[in-house]
Formats: structure tokens, sequence, C-alpha cells
């Protein structure tokens, strides 16, 4: 969760004015390549997005449906980056109760087994070993709440960067189609 909090914090995904400053840098010209470089060290969508600079750049006639791909790849990689441990997160919020429910009833059976069958049982004894066996499930809810809290609140965030890379996406094609050279039929 704490690797998480770090990874996920907005100027480290997709700081807000990155978009606009990448327009107005590339207003007149293409940037020179260590100036992509560093877009592309600056954050996750900033790799996005010098993804399709350097297309534009290595292609000059590039198709706008080829950019589009460009953008379209480096994203889902970009989101791959962004779920990474996700899925681990929402397999502990699922099992842990699962876990604890399991050791409340193995303590359970281990209590109904102790106790004598020609029925001289302590019911204090039996009430203590009953809450005992109960601290299990508790174990595992309280690892699971915490967990599946966090899990839906960083699936939040992934969506919504991963809409805000989309959308960013979409806002610099059209500026860096200004810059393909335009395709003859032959």
């Amino acid at each position: 969760m704490l690797e998480r909090l770090s990874s996920l914090r907005v100027a480290r995904v997709a700081p807000p004015r990155l978009l606009d400053e990448v327009i107005s840098v590339t207003r007149a010209s293409l940037p020179a390549a260590d100036v992509i470089n560093k877009l592309a060290d600056n954050s996750v969508l900033g790799a996005v997005l010098a993804t399709g600079l350097r297309a534009v750049i290595a292609e000059p006639r590039i198709a706008e449906s080829a950019l589009r791909g460009a953008f379209e790849s480096a994203g889902r990689a970009a989101v791959h980056r962004l779920e990474r441990y996700l899925n681990t997160l929402g397999t502990i919020a699922s099992a842990a109760p699962l876990l604890g429910l399991m050791g409340t009833v193995i303590g359970m059976i281990e209590i109904f087994g102790s106790q004598a069958p020609t029925g001289g049982s302590n019911p204090a004894m039996l009430a203590h070993g009953i809450s005992v066996a109960l601290y299990n499930t508790a174990f595992g809810l309280m690892i699971a709440i915490p967990s599946l809290m966090f899990y839906r609140y960083f699936r939040g965030l992934v969506d919504g960067y991963t809409l805000d890379m989309e959308q960013a996406a979409d806002r610099l094609v059209p500026h860096l189609m200004r810059f393909a050279a335009p395709r003859h039929a032959v």
C-alpha cells in the first residue's frame, strides 16, 4: 500500500500542466532528443507524450492512425505499470477473511474435539476457547478491510490517470500532425 501511495502521486504520474508545457515547447518545431528524454523521465504521462514526439521525428510522413497507435501502445504499457501490485492487493483483500474464517473453524474443531465425550464439559472454558478461536476471523477482517479500501482507491486513481492520458494524447495528436509531411499518392 505504501509503495502504491508513493508511485501513484499526481506529480509522478500526470503533472497537471505537463501537456500545456509540451504544446508550448512544440509550437514552432519539434524538440531535440535530450528534451524528449527529459520529458520521458518526468512522469508516466511524460513517457507517453515522448513516445508520440519520437514517432513523429522517426517517421516524418506518419499517418494519424499510426501516431494514435503509438500513443495507444505507450498508454497500455503505462497503465500496466500503474496497475502493478493491485491484483496482489485485491487478492489479499479477498483471501484474508477466508483465511481468518478457516483459522476460526479449525480452532472450533479443536475446542469441541478436546471436550470430554461423557458430557463433563466446563461452559466457561468452552466460551473462552470459542472467543480465542474468533480472533482469527477478527485478524482476517483487520487485514481485509483496509486492503479492500486501498485497492478500490488505487483502482479509481489508475482509472482517472488512464482517462487523463487518453485525453492528453487526443489533444496532442492534431498538434503533432502539423509536423508530419504530407503523404503523396503513388
